[in-house]
């Protein structure tokens, strides 16, 4: 591979490598345990883990004032470069089920917000109206422990508590994290990083 080859992790290379750290955390295990275990994660996985490449903010962005944001909806994955380059952060995410609720382009946030409340927008509300009209912090939450507000209403990016979600077509705008992933984005960014979809 040349040095400028743009990094590909897809579902078999991610199974093979929590296999051997399987492997190598349980003190060796035998190599057909090994080979079992990896089946059992690319079972375990196969429905919410994507492919995504490594990408360069220099293609998505003039600066990196702020910090930076790219969210690539097809590949379902979250790129972080901080303001003066020492941090770059790789996340898996869900993204909105269709391109109808799916919106593109560049954004920044706005708010942050730790235990946020949940609301659904009216068009949500229209197309499930036994939905309630407010469900405070905690574990019912679907924004989970932390949100980042966009300056666009109603989008956001925020945690989940159903993990199930994270690499899949399940939103119905935003853009979602582990908790553990969006805890650790909320602190990396600030208000003004700038967001780009694609």
């Amino acid at each position: 591979m040349a040095k400028d080859d743009p990094i590909i992790l897809n579902r078999r290379v991610f199974t093979q490598s929590l296999a051997i750290g399987i492997g190598v955390a349980a003190g060796g295990l035998p190599l057909g345990a090994a080979a079992q275990s990896s089946e059992t994660t690319a079972r375990i996985t196969r429905h919410n883990i994507s492919s995504f490449t490594a990408r360069n903010w220099q293609d998505y962005f003039k600066t990196r004032r702020n910090g930076v944001i790219l969210v690539d909806t097809n590949e379902r994955v979250l790129h972080f470069w901080s303001e003066d380059g020492s941090v770059y952060k790789l996340y898996p995410t869900s993204v909105p089920l269709t391109d109808q609720l799916t919106r593109r382009g560049r954004t920044r946030i706005i708010r942050k917000v730790k235990g946020p409340s949940w609301r659904p927008t009216p068009a949500m509300k229209r197309r499930n109206p036994d939905w309630p009209d407010y469900v405070g912090p905690g574990p019912d939450n679907p924004l989970g422990l932390y949100a980042l507000y966009l300056s666009w209403q109603y989008y956001r990016i925020h945690g989940t508590n159903d993990t199930r979600k994270i690499g899949r077509r399940s939103s119905n705008g935003c853009i979602g994290l582990y908790n553990r992933d969006i805890e650790e984005l909320f602190n990396l960014t600030k208000v003004g990083t700038q967001v780009l979809l694609i």
